[in-house]
């Protein structure tokens, strides 16, 4: 299985203004102005490729001058994994900076591309230049977490350990929250090594008592995450299914989350009421959800099976026999909890 979500996490940190028209940021070309809507109308077809066409043409027929088009051409160019498109759009950017500070986010822009670009690769050339790119961006602001965070990934993945846990150390320093991303960080300055593995991406939720569930909260046991919603066939059939898990593995390392995509809260509070969903229940809000989008889910049920690291382990869309790999990982958890520390 492909790092789906790790990418399409990165995808949604490059891409937060992408998707939205704004006229600021649009062609001002009269032709690349209507290659530029028409990407628009493709996006609300739901139609990716010929978007990202038109987004290319739109800032092709403007002279590479179309803030918008470009940050749409490194959004989807990530997201289909066209990693010229999205690397020449960020080239574009940086070269269109108008201040150091613009520079620097423009270079630490750049650094994701070609860190979701190495990753899907697997190339130690492509972390090298992540690497060049995120020391860009700290050049031009130093006090730049998120920055530091990347560059420490990169630094991992280049075995550059002792370089890597300085990032991350820097990065706790500056961060005073305990969020997911400072708890990862804390984790990866204890095991470089886990900076390098295919972790889930980190997230937060808040279960339907008022609980908030955090995935490296629940380090040490392994984790069963499921997308579901009420008005899904496929999801109510499935489900005593993931009762019977829940029951059957209860008392060992293992926490099944359920994350509802309902719109509505009233009717996903009396489905969980009536059908007896006893296990941490909590409801992604958006459209597509912030948990969603972190792990790429387009198509529900969606099981993510996580191990007691928070290493993704599996990936399934609909419902599946699953057990055997919950025992095989369960019984590496009870190892690892009956060791000394």
């Amino acid at each position: 299985m492909k790092s789906t979500g790790t990418i399409l996490f990165l995808a949604v940190c490059l891409g937060s203004a992408a998707g939205q028209q704004n006229a600021d940021e649009g062609p001002t070309n009269e032709k690349a102005h209507r290659s530029y809507k028409e990407a628009f109308s493709y996006l609300h077809e739901r139609r990716i490729d010929a978007a990202l066409d038109a987004f290319k043409r739109a800032d092709k027929q403007d002279g590479g001058r179309c803030a918008g088009c470009q940050r749409n051409m490194i959004k989807y160019g990530v997201e289909l994994r066209e990693w010229k498109t999205a690397e020449t759009a960020a080239e574009e950017m940086i070269a269109e900076a108008a201040t150091p500070k613009d520079a620097a986010v423009r270079h630490y822009q750049f650094g994701l591309v070609l860190l979701n670009e190495a990753l899907d690769k697997h190339k130690e050339e492509v972390f090298s230049r992540c690497h060049e790119e995120m020391e860009k961006a700290l050049g031009g602001a130093p006090d730049f977490p998120d920055a530091m965070f990347a560059d420490g990934r990169a630094l991992a993945y280049l075995k550059q350990d002792d370089a890597a846990k300085a990032r991350f150390e820097q990065y706790v320093k500056m961060k005073t929250d305990n969020g997911p991303k400072t708890q990862r960080a804390i984790r990866y300055i204890n095991d470089p090594e886990l900076a390098r593995a295919r972790l889930a991406p980190p997230f937060e939720a808040t279960s339907i008592d008022g609980q908030r569930i955090s995935l490296d909260d629940l380090t040490g046991k392994v984790v069963l995450l499921d997308f579901w919603a009420t008005w899904c066939e496929a999801c109510v059939a499935a489900m005593p299914h993931l009762r019977e898990i829940a029951k059957k593995f209860e008392g060992q390392p293992l926490v099944v989350v359920s994350i509802s995509l309902d719109a509505s809260e009233d009717k996903w509070r009396a489905f969980v009421a009536k059908n007896e969903m006893t296990w941490p229940q909590c409801r992604d809000v958006g459209h597509p959800g912030t948990v969603a989008k972190l792990f790429g889910v387009q198509a529900i049920p969606h099981t993510f099976t996580i191990d007691a690291d928070g290493v993704l382990q599996d990936e399934r869309i609909g419902d599946a026999s699953i057990e055997g790999k919950l025992k095989k990982l369960i019984r590496h958890a009870e190892e690892a909890q009956a060791k000394p520390q």
